[in-house]
């Protein structure tokens, strides 16, 4: 059912970070070059954090996640690619996947190009953009002033931030914007709310891009409550936070898990958790669940603005 409804599009864009936006992308991956996943770059923990303390680069890790989401399982390559050392030595707790990019990226002029290159030996079809092509990191801003610097911070925080940003300011990725400016359909989520979906809208020429599109904006809400200060968010609060970032009412529609299938205005409920882990989307039924909130030919949008 949702190939035909979905593959109406000529251009979906999933945002996020690494372990939802993956399985969004997995979810949707028979879309092909149809598909687009812009992925957060501002994670500064475990493998990823080491490498950008030490090389100065781009955080690796969610865009890792993302390309091996996407192999097709198992291959020698997306065996490789998901490798993580042990042992007591330097390259313990490293991803292998991590030091390839890192490699290419160097070997190349862009980071692009070697996530570029990494989906022709994974045979990928499904684009993959980093949010920038610039290290930079997140930052909150907490009620009495103070700030919280890099993203496993934030996420360690004990109450939700007022404020988040990025420093330095970095420009968002060419590709990027205008992916999504030319979208048909635009998701966002599911995952850490603060550090996985607000990253790339910080940027302005992404949220103007956004606001340029005439695409619906889907929200994919978590299945479970994330280990983060945005835990207490209510969907109103996201969605609040998603038109205060952008400066615009950008999110048309919600999909949430619910044992039973119905709809309360904007937010459609729908039976989505995997048989295998509670935490993670079933990939059928998310597709399933998509397609019907989209319909033939209807630009949502226009309409409103028509």
């Amino acid at each position: 059912m949702h190939n035909n409804k979905l593959n109406q599009f000529n251009n979906i864009v999933a945002v996020g970070g690494g372990h939802g936006l993956g399985r969004v992308l997995s979810a949707l991956s028979f879309l092909g070059p149809k598909l687009t996943g812009i992925v957060a770059t501002t994670d500064n923990g475990g493998s990823t954090g080491r490498l950008r303390q030490q090389q100065d680069c781009i955080a690796w890790g969610d865009l890792r996640n993302c390309l091996s989401q996407l192999s097709n399982h198992p291959s020698i390559g997306s065996l490789l690619f998901e490798y993580r050392f042990t042992g007591e030595n330097e390259l313990s707790g490293h991803n292998l996947g991590n030091l390839i990019l890192l490699a290419l990226d160097q070997l190349c002029v862009r980071p692009l190009e070697a996530v570029n290159l990494i989906r022709q030996l994974l045979k990928i079809e499904t684009k993959v953009i980093p949010m920038s092509e610039e290290p930079t990191h997140l930052v909150a801003t907490e009620a009495s002033g103070n700030r919280v610097f890099g993203e496993t911070s934030v996420d360690g925080m004990d109450c939700h931030p007022i404020a988040l940003s990025l420093e330095p300011m970095v420009t968002a990725t060419c590709e990027a914007c205008d992916a999504v400016r030319n979208a048909d359909l635009v998701l966002l989520g599911p995952g850490s709310f603060l550090t996985s979906i607000m990253p790339p809208l910080l940027l302005p020429k992404f949220a103007k891009a956004l606001n340029e599109s005439r695409a619906k904006v889907i929200l994919i809400d978590n299945l479970t409550r994330e280990p983060s200060p945005s835990a207490d968010f209510s969907l109103q609060q996201r969605i609040d936070w998603c038109h205060q970032i952008l400066g615009l009412n950008v999110v048309d529609q919600v999909l949430c898990h619910s044992d039973k299938s119905y709809q309360d205005g904007i937010i459609s409920y729908r039976p989505l958790v995997s048989k295998h882990h509670i935490g993670l989307h079933d990939r059928d039924a998310l597709a399933d669940a998509l397609a019907s909130m989209v319909e033939l030919n209807v630009d949502v949008k226009a309409s409103a603005t028509g």
